[in-house]
């Protein structure tokens, strides 16, 4: 089976797969404090609740925009997993596309896996939206290069600064706001964070098609993506497991 290793600067998702099946899904929230033993006595413990045990693991593969952790998490699946894992983005690992920017190496290891994921399920050209600590806008060519994107702040971030700049303006939650016109201060700050937050993915997605030169399918995901799709019609598809899947058909390129 293969274990995978999302680290993002918020969370780590780990998974297992046994084929094509998750068999298992757990997360932890990112800190470079953790060791490799914390991580392995963890997942040891998650793994049992699925009716899996450490030697059932015999290959791993981690993507992680954290180089810090790096470290750590191939030690946890030497130690724990007996099992040298691909790591994306370094030299021995074949993504199977072409990046097209001046300087490849300043992409963030998620944002590949998600084209390369992407473009395995979906027909190109497209645009992947990941709702994470920042929201990225990924261009994927129609052969399933990698062209670049825009990179906004997260909804999570956004909230947080209006909090921390503004006297007066309390922390709030994000959620849909029946009316956009609010009739106080927190319903305005909903309705302006997520109205304002669904104009900036229509405004952006309508641009990069039209850089494309043809329209886009928009596939998102994230934590927050199934909140945003319900309100906008340029998001096609909603795919919660993208980066997972991504994982899994980087390590199957590999083997």
């Amino acid at each position: 089976m293969l274990l995978t290793i999302d680290s993002g600067n918020t969370n780590i998702v780990f998974a297992v797969f046994d084929g094509d099946e998750v068999r298992g899904e757990w997360r932890s929230s990112t800190t470079t404090e953790r060791t490799a033993d914390e991580f392995g006595v963890w997942l040891t413990l998650l793994l049992g609740t699925a009716d899996l045990k450490p030697d059932d693991i015999d290959a791993a593969i981690v993507a992680t925009v954290v180089p810090a952790n790096v470290f750590t998490l191939k030690t946890l699946c030497r130690r724990y997993f007996k099992c040298e894992p691909l790591v994306v983005g370094e030299p021995n690992v074949e993504l199977g596309l072409e990046i097209r920017l001046d300087h490849p190496e300043e992409v963030g290891a998620d944002r590949l896996v998600n084209a390369v994921a992407a473009h395995a399920r979906y027909d190109g050209p497209l645009i992947v939206i990941d709702f994470g600590t920042a929201t990225t806008f990924d261009a994927i060519a129609a052969n399933g290069d990698y062209l670049g994107g825009a990179i906004a702040p997260g909804i999570n971030l956004s909230l947080e600064a209006l909090h921390m700049a503004a006297a007066k303006l309390p922390r709030i939650a994000i959620g849909r706001p029946t009316e956009v016109i609010g009739k106080g201060t927190v319903s305005a700050m909903k309705s302006g964070v997520y109205w304002g937050y669904v104009g900036l993915i229509e405004s952006l997605c309508r641009r990069i098609s039209d850089e494309l030169g043809a329209p886009a399918t928009t596939v998102a995901t994230g934590g927050l993506a199934p909140l945003f799709a319900e309100a906008t019609d340029v998001i096609h598809h909603l795919d919660q497991d993208l980066t997972l899947r991504g994982l899994l058909e980087i390590h199957r390129r590999n083997v």
